[in-house]
């Protein structure tokens, strides 16, 4: 485990289940100072209290991705509690009930779904840019999706394709703007036993989290601007 003075200080966006719990568990075993974030406040304390039984420690802190304030009150905390950040992993993630093909999905349900998969993950790293900066090896990491890689698109579930194509090219214009001064990675987990994935998906949320983890922790710090999957990079 890392010294305290070395240990990463790590803000994971949706953290009380699924791959984001998983992310935020494996960081806690590495060493890492995890800020667990949820919007449900019950959810989020319940989370961290399940880390804390496997003498794994979290931060929690509230967070809804698509509220102004609600994204200033976490990057005071971080400021205030850390003075800086390390890495920001945009985990959190939505596919609405009204989602459908492109032909008939209604665009309440793509404003709504962009809201959380992209314009969320682009204000957060604005807000939090100015602390990533002071860190000696930032990173961002951005969960995206298969589904939104334009090399390999589909129909169906339009607004979340929409929203994680756009959670791309985020991606790409904030690792081309910082030249390499903060990383930023996208990453395709796979299809992953979870709430949104389903039963019949084919990996575990440990495999889900590995590629995140292994950026925010392990990567080189010349990576970036990439979209990977498994640790290798893939079209998109």
């Amino acid at each position: 485990m890392a010294r305290a003075e070395e240990r990463p200080i790590i803000v994971v966006t949706g953290g009380n289940r699924g791959i984001g719990f998983e992310i935020c568990r494996q960081l806690a075993a590495r060493g890492a100072r995890v800020v667990l974030t949820a919007r449900n406040r019950s959810a989020g304390t319940a989370a961290a209290e399940t880390l804390a039984a496997q003498k794994l420690a979290a931060d929690y802190h509230q967070l809804d991705v698509t509220d102004a304030r609600s994204v200033t009150a976490l990057r005071d905390f971080v400021e205030q509690r850390f003075e800086h950040l390390d890495v920001l992993i945009n985990n959190a993630g939505i596919i609405v009930k009204g989602d459908a093909s492109a032909q008939k999905v209604d665009l309440a349900s793509v404003r709504t779904t962009l809201e959380t998969n992209a314009l969320g993950p682009l204000h957060l790293a604005q807000m939090l840019m100015p602390l990533l900066k002071r860190s000696k090896a930032a990173r961002i990491v951005n969960m995206s999706s298969g589904m939104g890689a334009l090399s390999d698109s589909g129909g169906g579930y339009a607004a979340y394709r929409i929203s994680k194509t756009a959670l791309n090219a985020i991606t790409a214009i904030l690792a081309a703007e910082l030249g390499g001064s903060v990383a930023v990675n996208s990453v395709c987990p796979g299809w992953v036993k979870t709430d949104m994935g389903g039963r019949s998906a084919d990996r575990d949320v440990a495999e889900g989290a590995d590629t995140a983890v292994w950026l925010a922790l392990d990567a080189p710090q010349r990576l970036t601007g990439k979209f990977v999957r498994d640790r290798k990079v893939i079209p998109w």
